[in-house]
């Protein structure tokens, strides 16, 4: 792609009971116009991120759009020189974003708070605000004043809410994620639970970064995106950190000086836990890559 590539990140939770059915030709017309990246489809919706040509990604969009249940689906949009994926895959999941517990989003969930109307709300003492994403994630960027849960997945979310929060005494709670799914749902969850004043920032951290000018931002740090690019900074650019293929996570400066640090391969995190088999991979992965990028190629192996 020559010209600047467009990354759209979307989801909608809505009744999709035919989504086996929109499988096949949901995968062609992405592969028809030249479009990588991954959707998740299941009963309970869609999710996901793809990245293409302005008309390519436009005419993805006009057809999920035409489908009636999926007219008003929104979109985050950032740009990069080269796409953050290699290759396009749609795939079929028991849920668009994995939790693990009987709540149904398309019913009930929390009130919608626009990126305009954000900081207003998580600068009142009354509100909590919780960052409903992973540990990592957190520690690359977050609000000011949020908690962490400090969860490895959102599975562990449910957990959190156990033993931390207390409908009787947390009256307003406010929660955020990347792209909106994750804090959609737990705050369908929190309903459940019997919280009544629930928000949660629309669209998500990317929304706000794309319609909150700096000067005012109340976000710090950079924040972790699922693709090559591994975060994005205030102006949705790639940031500052790499990522480490033998465990698909950031890796951090300090990371780089330690000596488990193999580009490509390994960082402090899976160092010790790398089978021989798994190192043996990498290293030809790695030495491929190299190879490709010499020829003036791309290397499309995981």
């Amino acid at each position: 792609m020559s010209e600047e590539t467009v990354i759209s990140a979307f989801y909608k939770f809505v009744a999709l009971p035919d989504y086996v059915a929109i499988q096949p030709d949901l995968h062609a017309i992405c592969l028809t116009n030249g479009i990588r990246g991954s959707i998740l489809l299941a009963a309970e919706g869609i999710n996901g991120t793809i990245a293409g040509s302005r008309a390519g990604i436009d005419t993805v969009f006009a057809w999920l759009r035409s489908d009636e249940r999926l007219a008003d689906l929104e979109t985050k949009e950032s740009y990069a020189a080269a796409p953050p994926f290699k290759r396009m895959k749609v795939r079929l999941k028991q849920e668009i974003v994995t939790f693990r517990q009987a709540v149904d989003p398309t019913a009930e969930v929390g009130a919608y708070v626009d990126p305009a109307a954000w900081n207003a709300l998580i600068s009142d003492p009354e509100v909590v605000v919780i960052d409903t994403r992973n540990d990592i994630e957190v520690e690359l960027g977050t609000f000011e004043n949020a908690i962490n849960p400090e969860t490895v997945s959102f599975t562990q979310f449910a957990d959190f809410v156990e033993h931390h929060l207390d409908p009787n005494e947390h009256k307003k709670v406010a929660m955020f994620c990347t792209g909106g799914i994750r804090c959609e749902k737990a705050t369908a969850y929190l309903l459940q639970r019997g919280f009544e004043n629930v928000y949660h920032l629309k669209g998500g951290i990317l929304k706000y970064l794309e319609e909150v000018p700096a000067e005012k931002s109340l976000w710090q740090g950079e924040c972790f995106v699922f693709d090559e690019r591994v975060t994005v900074n205030h102006d949705l650019k790639p940031g500052k950190y790499a990522l480490c293929h033998g465990c698909w996570q950031p890796v951090r400066t300090g990371d780089k000086l330690s000596p488990k640090y193999e580009e490509g391969i390994s960082c402090p995190r899976c160092y010790d836990s790398l089978t021989e088999e798994r190192r043996a991979s990498l290293q030809e992965r790695q030495k491929q890559m190299k190879l490709a990028a010499a020829r003036g190629e791309l290397h499309v192996g995981r």
